[in-house]
């Protein structure tokens, strides 16, 4: 298993994850509320969302390491379509 964490700053945390978990719930079974969510991508593989006042906090587990940049790009690439109005750093740190 590898993980990385991506602590994205922006004053829409909570809207930017529940479009996330939305777009995513037509092919996963998607948990969330305003303030967390969980996004099944597969069994092993998933995103873990929080969102706290100026920061959304993207936690993306995958089962096999080489699957990890494919999967950050993934799911970057997705908040950024929804964050159009604003430009983002999405920077991933592994987590160990």
């Amino acid at each position: 298993m590898a993980t990385s964490v991506s602590k994205v700053k922006t004053d829409h945390a909570s809207r930017y994850l529940q479009q996330l978990c939305k777009h995513w719930s037509h092919r996963f079974s998607v948990e969330f509320d305003a303030a967390a969510g969980k996004v099944p991508f597969s069994p092993e593989n998933f995103v873990d969302l929080a969102a706290e006042p100026g920061t959304l906090t993207m936690t993306l587990t995958v089962e096999k390491p080489e699957d990890l940049e494919r999967m950050q790009t993934v799911v970057a690439d997705h908040l950024k379509r929804f964050a159009f109005r604003e430009e983002l750093d999405v920077s991933w740190a592994a987590r160990t």
